[in-house]
């Protein structure tokens, strides 16, 4: 059986939503912890009238965290980030935040505690990025050694970052950019197959304690992915090979921009986890009793916007 009271901290991000929906559909009241509640109020309409509660939370805050668990049997951790900014840097949402998380969580007796973290999570890897998933990973252990881990690849589906990104970069640009030749080798989850995944983490005992990785059927390079987007969509791109080096350039540009405010496209740390394969070691979908989602079977009903000709460009009138 799952649990009564599920406190889903990130409810409001891209995989978050596809949590609290199907968390929902098993009749979970959901605390759905976020910056805005506002902001997430969209999520009430996932279940019942007042099944989906969004509640403002810091997870640096210890006051704030024990107030969203209060009541809970059961906790999910999503939050994260894609590169640092101000006060939000990789230390403070990957590794102290889930720490903080555990440590309440256990102090208030849930029963079980979900944390999804990244494929490549080490203490000691090069990346900023990889080691702060690390050293969360150690802290939710220490604290709450029965909390399930998660690890997906790169996670698709309608809101992603990755395809989208991509497939509207090449409405723009004559070339699409592989840098090490885009042999980098990814293994992308769909976003429902993670979702259930959390779901069952938390409602199976046998998975407690337990660090899965989460790939989809097929690996896949870089340069397979972009060619994947461009037959999705139906658009002629160049495919350009680039030194791994003029990635850490371009990098160092998207960190200088982070200081005025500018989004990055690519940051240093980014370009290093680029040189590492993206690769599940284990099936932790099989695991859990699911079967993995194919990405071709996904793809072409979200990026049928990026279409030259629009969403209808086969449709005969």
């Amino acid at each position: 059986m799952g649990p009564r009271q599920v406190t889903v901290f990130g409810a409001s991000g891209f995989l978050g939503r596809h949590v609290v929906k199907r968390l929902a559909a098993d009749g979970a009241r959901i605390v759905a912890a976020v910056r805005d509640p506002e902001a997430a109020a969209f999520l009430r309409t996932m279940g019942d009238v007042g099944q989906i509660v969004p509640l403002a939370c810091d997870i640096r805050n210890e006051a704030l965290v024990a107030r969203a668990l209060a009541g809970s049997d059961a906790a999910v951790n999503l939050v994260g980030i894609l590169y640092e900014k101000g006060s939000n840097s990789f230390d403070a949402i990957h590794a102290e935040g889930p720490g903080l998380i555990a440590r309440v969580a256990a102090t208030a007796g849930l029963r079980s505690l979900v944390h999804v973290s990244a494929i490549g999570a080490d203490e000691n890897a090069v990346s900023a990025y990889a080691s702060s998933k690390g050293r969360g990973e150690a802290a939710v252990r220490a604290a709450f050694p029965g909390a399930v881990i998660l690890r997906p690849s790169i996670v698709f589906g309608p809101e992603d970052d990755f395809f989208n990104r991509f497939a509207c970069l090449a409405r723009l640009v004559p070339a699409l950019p592989l840098f090490g030749g885009g042999k980098t080798r990814f293994q992308p989850v769909y976003v429902c197959d993670v979702a259930e995944a959390v779901a069952r983490s938390l409602a199976r005992h046998d998975a407690r304690g337990q660090t899965l990785e989460l790939g989809g059927p097929r690996v896949a390079t870089f340069r397979e992915l972009m060619e994947e987007i461009l037959s999705v969509t139906g658009r002629r791109r160049g495919l350009l090979s680039l030194p791994m080096g003029l990635a850490d350039v371009i990098g160092f540009f998207g960190d200088l921009g982070k200081v005025f405010g500018i989004p990055p496209q690519l940051t240093r740390d980014q370009a290093v986890l680029l040189r590492s394969d993206n690769v599940a070691s284990s099936d932790g979908l099989a695991a859990l009793g699911i079967r993995a989602t194919a990405m071709e079977v996904v793809l072409p009903a979200y990026l049928d916007r990026f279409r030259r000709t629009g969403r209808f460009q086969s449709a005969r009138f």
